[in-house]
């Protein structure tokens, strides 16, 4: 649940109603053959030690009929074992005993939560203590996404023995993608602490979508500290505390992943499984993009890579739609067969599931169909150079700029925005919950003169765009940091907006996430958005691309006031208006390099 934030489903009368059919139900239930379905069995309040004594809590699933070892599963998460019952369920069904753990500190289990921290060398702990129960044949795996994808990596970084195998999906990986993406932080950090904050569940008030959106927007609007942001919400936090005074990826963050060297040393067989559109997918290709750096020929012959059209709970559970865009039937995987069959390969020695053709397996929107790749790189066989043009004019979408293939002459040609941090109107005009994210064209339209526009002429034929875009921009302006937002979209011939990918930028990081610059007033300087993110579309003919790149000055991150200081201090006596040039001559040639598949 990283980089999403969790939509309640109102229950039916139906449902409601259940108690009061519970008598027929079980009455109708007796008279059915028992082996109709698998039975299973439970063991309740099962405590793990590890290894300074404190206890995790486990309730563990068994087949009913378990006739000797088998490998185990299981889930290590802050969100409650219970909250993933109907998963062990399923797995118990199909041949494999299933443990829900909650991590240290959180539901049933001993000790005090930190996040990030002390998943390996616990996970570690369950791993081993697990392979030693008799209903274990000494292998053991783990399932789960997000929190609970991090925590496979960070487990299998502490090389237990008997872990054979892990599937991550949609992995947060720190200081990447949470508690801050590219060094800026989001108020959702407090939605997702508040959310994982003593020892109960508290789903309600994270799902409590309204109450989160008026106080992001509170802060907004009263311009105050975002280190001040858990008191306001009224959770005072010192996790939060703590993450605000790591801004950067440094060597907090790098305990919690693997580095360079374990990394090296993996040799189990690895599915990660990401979407175009899920909120921890920077994190999820971190991993996998460092494994295939730095692991082994061997290792990373077994590593496999599955990249749906899915947000981020849908790379567990996809659906045909996300953020009013449709998707074709084929897209909707049943990702617990799939788990099931890769589980069978890796521990049983069954075949590997049919539907790893290759080690990369990523799904094409328009042409709605599955696509596969040897590696990551081979997915786009070309590249294709937009380069940005105007007549210095490109300050909205009814008088943009151009995206053309044609390079820029040599006269100086440039275009300009401004962005007052004081300005409100951006983030009054946001709706509170658009469940057509994906296909609004809302924020675009309101612009408030703080960003630029361009859009290529309409497509004579269908392009296959597949991969992470590039873009580099000349910029100067007169303050020393700002952030900054690059956004891709398809036009559709009626006029339709499809979001493609975007990327992020704070530019006293423009050259590195690690280690701040200040900008230099009125030089002019490269800036690369190189962390786009991946998406595999065939856009249609007579479709044109949209360009913008803007400021950011949104309720749903923090704010930078662009005085230089430190961020999540700055309110908004610290405001200082930006004056941005984007300069785009024989001399700066600004442009968009895209992935494409040439067939």
């Amino acid at each position: 649940m990283l980089g999403v934030t969790l939509k309640r489903v109102c229950k039916t009368a139906a449902a409601w109603a259940l108690p009061f059919r519970l008598g027929t139900v079980m009455a109708s239930a007796q008279q059915k053959p028992a082996a109709e379905e698998p039975s299973i069995d439970m063991q309740w309040a099962v405590k793990i030690p590890a290894r300074d004594g404190v206890k995790l809590n486990a309730t563990v699933f068994t087949p009913h009929d378990q006739k000797g070892p088998l490998p185990v599963i299981f889930t290590f998460t802050p969100y409650i074992g219970d909250s993933y019952t109907d998963r062990a369920v399923y797995f118990a069904k199909h041949g494999y005993v299933f443990a829900l753990v909650d991590v240290r500190g959180r539901g049933n289990s001993g000790g005090e939560f930190e996040p990030f921290v002390n998943e390996g060398k616990d996970g570690y702990d369950v791993v081993e203590w697990l392979a030693k129960q008799p209903y274990c044949n000494g292998k053991v795996t783990m399932w789960g996404g997000s929190y609970a994808g991090f925590d496979q990596w960070t487990v299998l970084k502490e090389f237990p023995s008997h872990l054979a195998t892990i599937v991550p999906a949609a992995a947060a990986h720190p200081g990447v993608d949470f508690p801050f993406q590219y060094n800026i932080f989001g108020p959702y950090d407090m939605q997702w602490l508040t959310f994982t904050s003593g020892a109960t569940g508290n789903s309600s008030l994270f799902g409590n979508s309204g109450f989160w959106a008026a106080k992001s927007r509170e802060m907004y609007m009263a311009h105050s500290a975002f280190q001040d942001y858990d008191k306001l919400v009224g959770n005072p936090s010192a996790v939060f505390q703590k993450w605000v005074k790591h801004p950067t990826a440094d060597t907090y963050y790098d305990a919690m992943a693997p580095s360079p060297e374990q990394y090296k040393r993996m040799n189990v067989p690895i599915l990660t499984i990401t979407g175009d559109y899920d909120g921890d997918q920077p994190g999820a290709f971190t991993f996998y993009t460092r494994h295939m750096k730095y692991g082994t020929p061997e290792a990373k012959v077994n590593h496999y890579l599955i990249i749906g059209p899915w947000d981020h709970p849908g790379t567990r559970t996809p659906k045909a739609e996300v953020g009013g865009l449709k998707f074709g039937q084929a897209s909707v995987l049943d990702l617990n067969k799939l788990h099931t069959e890769w589980y069978d390969w890796a521990m049983k020695g069954g075949p590997k599931p049919e539907f790893l053709k290759k080690r990369v397996a990523y799904y094409v929107v328009g042409a709605e169909e599955w696509k596969y790749a040897d590696s990551l790189e081979s997915i786009s066989n070309a590249t294709k150079t937009l380069y940005l043009g105007s007549n210095g004019n490109a300050g909205d979408v009814f008088r943009s700029g151009a995206l053309t293939e044609a390079k820029p002459g040599a006269s100086a040609l440039m275009d300009l925005w401004t962005y007052d941090p004081l300005d409100t109107r951006p983030g009054s005009a946001e709706s509170e919950d658009d469940g057509n994210s994906l296909t609004s064209q809302r924020a675009v339209l309101n612009l408030f003169g703080e960003g630029v526009v361009y859009h290529t002429e309409p497509s004579a034929e269908a392009i296959e765009i597949a991969g992470f875009p590039k873009l580099s921009v000349w910029l100067k302006m007169d303050v020393p940091d700002t952030d900054l937002e690059a956004d891709l979209y398809e036009i559709l011939p009626d006029g339709g907006s499809v979001a493609l990918t975007s990327a992020s930028m704070r530019a006293r990081y423009r050259e590195s996430l690690r280690e701040a610059k200040p900008v230099v007033a009125g030089k002019i300087e490269k800036y690369v958005f190189d962390n786009f993110t991946f998406f595999a579309r065939r856009a249609g003919k007579s479709s044109r691309l949209r360009l913008v790149v803007r400021s950011i000055n949104t309720t749903g991150t923090e704010k930078n006031y662009n005085s230089g200081g430190v961020v999540a201090a700055e309110t908004g006596k610290d405001a200082k208006t930006a004056h941005i040039t984007l300069v785009h001559d024989a001399e700066h040639p600004s442009a968009l390099d895209l992935p494409i598949v040439k067939h």
